[in-house]
């Protein structure tokens, strides 16, 4: 079963999940996010996504920390493009001895959730918090705007936006915005919505675009990728969202 919770981290979600047997899975969707995970006695991150990812089909537990577009490389201390559609051991980044410890410390806790949330309160104590101006990038994207647009809006050049994007968000504005745009398109696929609606109201120009970003970013069709959702649900797994959720 899959939950999630609003974090005391500034933007993020702490969830878990908890698979009832072995898949199959809702292919996990790119979405701007990077997630910090804990799972068999491991600390990882799931880099951010271009493409979907299927999780293994092993049936792990699965304790994380999702962040907001742009938000986890000042924590990790890691610009995003070097994690890319990648999902790499804590240790890699930090020291070793520490994430053993703190992968411990998260294991042993009754409430891991909880316990991987206060590993991640303590380190952002310090370190810097990301820059705001990362914040009004995906705001304006997230609107419909423009690259051009945006960058006029945040005070950049072109090719500092695509520079500041890529360290922040793994790639440039113009693929965030497409995943962005898709994420908005399924969030109307999944209340109800006709495909062709949901298309024109996520800002794409008709339902063939929206269908062929989607073949595109995540390998799948919509009508495909609804009927794996439900029947996840039907088998009482509450589906992931689309995110940077599982890995390893």
């Amino acid at each position: 079963m899959y939950e999630e919770r609003a974090s005391l981290l500034d933007g993020a979600v702490v969830w878990t999940n908890r698979p009832s047997g072995p898949g199959p899975f809702v292919p996990v969707l790119p979405d701007g996010c990077m997630d910090l995970l804990w799972t068999e006695g491991r600390l990882l991150v799931a880099g951010p996504d271009t493409h979907a990812h299927v999780p293994p089909d092993t049936g792990a537990h699965y304790v994380g920390l999702r962040f907001a577009p742009g938000a986890a490389p000042a924590f990790l201390g890691v610009p995003a493009h070097e994690l890319r559609d990648r999902r790499v051991d804590l240790a890699d980044l930090w020291p070793a001895a520490r994430v053993r410890t703190l992968a411990d410390r998260v294991g042993a806790a009754r409430d891991r959730p909880a316990a991987l949330e206060a590993v991640a309160l303590r380190h952002a104590e310090g370190t810097p918090p990301p820059d705001p101006l990362l914040r009004a990038v995906v705001a304006a994207l997230d609107a419909g705007r423009s690259v051009a647009a945006t960058a006029q809006a945040v005070g950049l050049g072109a090719r500092g936006l695509h520079r500041r994007s890529l360290d922040a968000f793994g790639y440039g504005p113009k693929t965030l915005a497409r995943v962005l745009r898709l994420q908005r398109a399924l969030a109307f696929v999944r209340s109800g919505m006709p495909y062709a609606e949901a298309a024109l109201a996520a800002g794409c120009t008709d339902q063939p675009h929206l269908a062929r970003e989607m073949r595109d970013l995540t390998g799948l069709t919509l009508g495909g990728y609804v009927a794996l959702a439900a029947s996840m649900s039907a088998n009482s797994e509450t589906p992931q969202p689309s995110g940077s959720s599982t890995t390893a």
